[in-house]
């Protein structure tokens, strides 16, 4: 039986735990780690610079220069501006506080209070979570000289953050469109492992034991939308990025090929929601004529080596001529069985329409 669930790590813990160390390394990744180890120590060696009063606050430098580290440029830019803006907020809070009534516990309450509710405006994204912090660093470590606190905590933190950007700038992160490709590769392997567990499953002795193909059809608009925000942060790693200005990278094939994708997984999640109402005789089941199982398990093992990226190109038109005179003829032994017992023969009639329409949304652009 092949796996489905975990085709790209793996299955069980040990996939997991592997899947995720695999993300960690990816070179990406790595770089991102290296120019944020670069940044944090450019801003700790800047920082003592500063004039006046700033100087005595080093320590913000190197935060500020974590905080502006993200994987693309765009998204590095604004959530430091968002950061800043944030921060802002924090100290304009705790300096209305100061020049009112003081410090106390119950204006640190308040402060804090207050912040909450201003980071639920929805106006600083990513620095949200900065404004109480700020407020309550103000209140309690400025002490005696909350504006030279203030001052320090938010200059500090701008010269990390535009380390940050300038190191981010000069080493620019490739565009992510590799990656969002992999993933979509991995997505198609995963449709083509569900649909031959389907053949196998329909094949196989009722009910089946393995029933991981049924559970993990469910999964499978998840793994859709995840894919969707991958490939909305491969979008955002083109903009402004001058290597992906050099390569002229562009993703409009993968943003077309995922919509495919998702309309084939939708096809599977049909046939498989089916058959599975049939094997384990659910409220839906519609009964399968014996006479069907081969027809439906080749035809399903058949498109399945059509949909698999990994298919030998020069045997691809091969497969699909396959796969199409295997649809065919379970169409057509699915009126044959009308005709012979007079009536339509429920999962058999589903099957082969949802595998023609696979089909077609796999057939070359020039083919359709």
């Amino acid at each position: 039986m092949r796996a489905t669930g975990a085709v790209e790590y793996g299955g069980g813990a040990v996939g997991t735990i592997g899947g995720a160390l695999r993300d960690a390394a990816r070179p990406a990744r790595l770089l991102l780690a290296a120019k944020t180890a670069v940044a944090v120590a450019a801003a700790w060696l800047i920082a003592p610079l500063m004039p006046g009063v700033t100087d005595e606050y080093p320590y913000y430098a190197p935060l500020g220069a974590l905080i502006s580290m993200y994987p693309t440029l765009m998204s590095s830019l604004r959530s430091s501006l968002q950061t800043l803006m944030g921060l802002a907020a924090g100290v304009g809070i705790a300096a209305i506080i100061v020049l009112t009534v003081g410090p106390s516990v119950w204006t640190l309450a308040a402060a804090a209070a207050l912040g909450v509710l201003v980071s639920g405006t929805g106006w600083f994204g990513a620095g949200k979570e900065y404004i109480p912090v700020a407020a309550l660093l103000v209140l309690i470590i400025g002490g005696g000289d909350p504006e030279g606190y203030s001052l320090g905590y938010v200059v500090q933190t701008g010269v990390g953050v535009v380390i940050g950007l300038l190191v981010n700038l000069v080493i620019p992160p490739a565009p992510l469109v590799g990656q969002a490709r992999a993933r979509l590769d991995a997505f198609q392997r995963t449709l083509a492992g569900h649909l031959h567990d389907i053949g196998d499953a329909v094949a196989e002795s009722w009910p089946p034991e393995n029933e991981g193909w049924a559970r993990d059809a469910r999964d499978l608009a998840e793994t859709s939308r995840a894919l969707r925000g991958a490939l909305a942060e491969a979008d955002e790693s083109r903009r402004g990025n001058p290597r992906a200005w050099i390569r002229r990278v562009d993703t409009s094939q993968e943003h077309t090929r995922l919509e495919t994708l998702d309309d084939i997984a939708h096809q599977i999640r049909d046939i498989s929601g089916c058959i599975g109402d049939t094997i384990w005789s659910r409220r839906a089941a519609l009964e399968l004529d014996p006479e069907l199982v081969g027809p439906l398990s080749d035809a399903c093992h058949a498109v399945a080596e059509v949909l698999d990226p990994d298919t030998d190109p020069e045997r691809d038109e091969t497969a699909r001529r396959t796969a199409a005179e295997r649809v065919d003829r379970l169409f057509a032994a699915v009126h044959d069985r009308t005709l012979d017992v007079g009536t339509v023969t429920g999962p058999g009639v589903l099957s082969a329409m949802h595998l023609h329409r696979i089909l077609i949304l796999l057939s070359p652009a020039d083919d359709t």
